[in-house]
This record gives C-alpha cells, structure tokens and sequence, in this order.
C-alpha cells in the first residue's frame, strides 16, 4: 500500500521539497522554490516522476513561505502526485538543541520550543518555523514532524559535548556542542552496517559537501563529530574556516576594528576553500592544482590535514576502526580527496583499491582492498528518504 510522505526543508528565501512513497521508497516528485520574499520574481520548478511524468516551471512573486508553499501545493494539484493521498509532512529542522533527540509531532508547544531556541541558530529556524506554520496551515488534517539536524548527537557523552568555559556560562548561554548533519550521519552509518552486516562496527563517517563534517559512531551511537555549537567548527569547508584558534577572533577586533558580526561574517563566507584557492568547488581546485597553481596546491593539503587529523582522532577515541565512509558531494565524486586522504592513513592499515576508487557510481560501495585492515567506503548520503523513514517509524 503506497505511503507518501511530503518533506520540506525551508531556507529563508528557498525551499526544497520531495514527495516520497516511503512504503516502496520511490521518489514521487521533487522540487526547488527560490527567492522568497526577496522582492524579486520568485521561482518554482516542479518535477513528477511518477504517474504522467513532467517538468514544471513558475515564475511568480512569492512574498512567504505560505504563499510560496500554496503555489507548490497548486501543482501538485494541476500536474500530480495527488497531494491528498500524502500521510504526514517531514520538516527539516535544523536545530533542536539539547531538547529533541528524535523525530517529534509537531504541536503548538513544539513551535513554541523552536522559537526559544533560535539564538542558536538564527539563520535557520525562523525559516523553519515559517516553513512548518504555513505547511500545518494548508495541511491542517495530517500529522506533521520535526526531523532535527542535531538530534543524533543529542546524546553525545559529556566530555565531547562540554566546553572548557565556566559551567555557570555555558549552562546561561546552551553553550555546548550540538553537531549539524546528524539525519545523513545517521543515515549513511545505518546503510554501512547493512552493508558490511554487523551493528556493532566502529565507524568514521565523513560528510563531506560545501558544509563538511565528520563524525565517530560506534555500534550505531554518536560519540564524537567535528561540528559544534555552530556549523562553523571542524573541517575545512567551502567558505568556512572550521578550527581555528579562538585568540584570531579577538586579535581581529584588536587589531583591525572588526566588528563580532565582521568577522564572523569572514570566517563564515570568506575563509576555508575559497580564501585558501579562490574556489568553493572541488573541481575548480583540482584544475587550479593540474595547471600548477601552488597556493591551489596548499588548500588542498590543508584540507586533507583536516581530514586525516580527525580520523586519527576519532580511531583513538573508538579504541579501534573497522569503517571510513566518505559520503555528500565531495566525498562521494572526488576520487582526489578520498585518495590523498587515504594515502594519509597508512598507520591504521588502510589500503585504497585505486581502480575502484576511480570508479563513477551512485551505488554504495567498498573501495579498499581485500587486505585493508580498514573498510572504506562511498556511500551517497540521502537525507530525504532519512527523514521519510523516520516520520514513518514515528507514527507507525
């Protein structure tokens, strides 16, 4: 019997969305709303894939999410799937702070919670939030759920979570480590233990996108990732710095004048790959590399430092490594990263296949050689059909 499931993840002038029959797995419809409230023409582009397949293209001033979300919703009508037949609505939910650890119906009080909680991410959840208003508006007779991006390191063991600062501050403030891409950690650490066929491996997942993030799961708990109160911690990432000594921000403000909001705005939007290359796409880097370029040549090796220096850090942690999955849009097409970041981990006995690694697929798979004592693995991450399954499992 077919289960459709409508999920929405809603940026504050986007929103993407993808309808899933989560009984078959199969992707009904998908779809991209930009430039809300921008005061410019916004956009929509509706995809069916099943049923009478077809590609749908409005032009359109969107001035909110629930005007946006209405014009969706009216293609689906006129073009299909039928929008009746949907079960529940999954909705992105970025940060849940420490008070939402798994899926949850959303209710009144719910939304109520989320408000409270955006200082910790005020780019994200008023979006959110005006995204899940406007859906429980138009939808008011299905149930809606949170899927949050936290909620996987939720439970976190106090000494990865606790900062060093004073305890009476950073319970004032919720200063501590929350972690982002938790829905396609947990996703891509299940479908490496189906894969390998134990539950009780000691794994590294690295999430490796535009947003990078790198996590140590053991038998399918969280015990440590590289994000952390905020996205901005951990890897080298496309515009963001990731760790950095904490004095630079101080001796920013000393010695420039820099504003809290400017220099946070550097080391968002300005720093990792593209104020080490000049480029946030991993290609762009390897072609800048491949024609000579040096400083190409040193972001690449500080991004790869990264990488290897967390992965070292998280075997110890582990007491032992049997899986390093890469995963997101670098980790799953750039054959260069894996390869370099591999070459790096020779210590923990990881021996990289280099033919398969070369190898182009969307089908998860092992690219290590039979003799590694490490398995390595591409798998594509699907955060989607995560929180599909999740919301499905919730109401049962």
């Amino acid at each position: 019997m077919s289960k459709p499931i409508l999920v929405l993840n809603c940026g504050s002038s986007s929103i993407k969305y993808q309808m899933i029959d989560v009984e078959s797995e199969e992707l009904l419809a998908k779809g991209i709303v930009q430039r809300i409230a921008t005061g410019t023409t916004g956009t929509i582009d509706h995809e069916v894939l099943a049923g009478e397949p077809g590609e749908f293209h409005v032009d359109q001033e969107l001035d909110n999410h629930e005007a946006a979300l209405a014009t969706v919703f009216d293609l689906f009508k006129q073009h299909g799937p039928d929008l009746s037949s949907t079960v529940a609505v999954a909705h992105r939910t970025v940060h849940g702070g420490d008070k939402f650890a798994d899926p949850t119906l959303i209710t009144d009080e719910v939304v109520d919670t989320l408000r409270e909680l955006s200082p910790l991410a005020p780019l994200h959840n008023p979006a959110g939030i005006s995204g899940i208003e406007a859906a429980r508006k138009l939808l008011p007779e299905i149930p809606h759920v949170g899927i949050f991006d936290t909620a996987f390191f939720v439970r976190l063991p106090a000494e990865a979570f606790t900062y060093a600062i004073d305890t009476d501050l950073a319970k004032r403030t919720r200063i501590r480590k929350y972690g982002f891409h938790g829905t396609s950690h947990q996703f891509v650490s299940g479908e490496v233990s189906k894969l390998l066929g134990r539950d009780d491996l000691k794994q590294i997942v690295c999430h490796l996108g535009n947003g990078a993030s790198i996590s140590a799961v053991d038998s399918g708990h969280a015990i440590e990732t590289s994000m952390g109160l905020t996205p901005l911690a951990g890897l080298v990432m496309g515009t963001r710095s990731g760790d950095i000594d904490p004095g630079i921000v101080g001796y920013l403000s000393r010695e420039l004048g820099l504003s809290s909001a400017e220099i946070d705005d550097e080391l968002n939007k300005r720093s990792g790959m593209l104020g080490l290359t000049g480029h946030t796409d991993m290609r762009d880097v390897e072609s800048a590399i491949d024609a000579g370029n040096e400083q190409a040549r040193i972001g690449m090796d500080v991004y790869i430092h990264r990488i290897a220096f967390y992965i070292g850090g998280y075997a110890a942690l582990l007491g032992g490594l049997d899986a390093i999955t890469f995963t997101a849009g670098v980790g799953e097409n750039a054959a260069l990263v894996r390869s370099e970041v591999c070459a790096r981990l020779g210590g923990l006995g990881v021996e990289l296949d280099e033919d398969a690694n070369a190898q182009r697929s969307k089908d998860p798979r092992v690219i290590s050689t039979d003799a590694s004592k490490v398995k390595v693995l591409v798998v594509p991450t699907n955060e989607e059909l995560a929180m599909a399954r999740q919301t499905a499992e919730l109401l049962g």
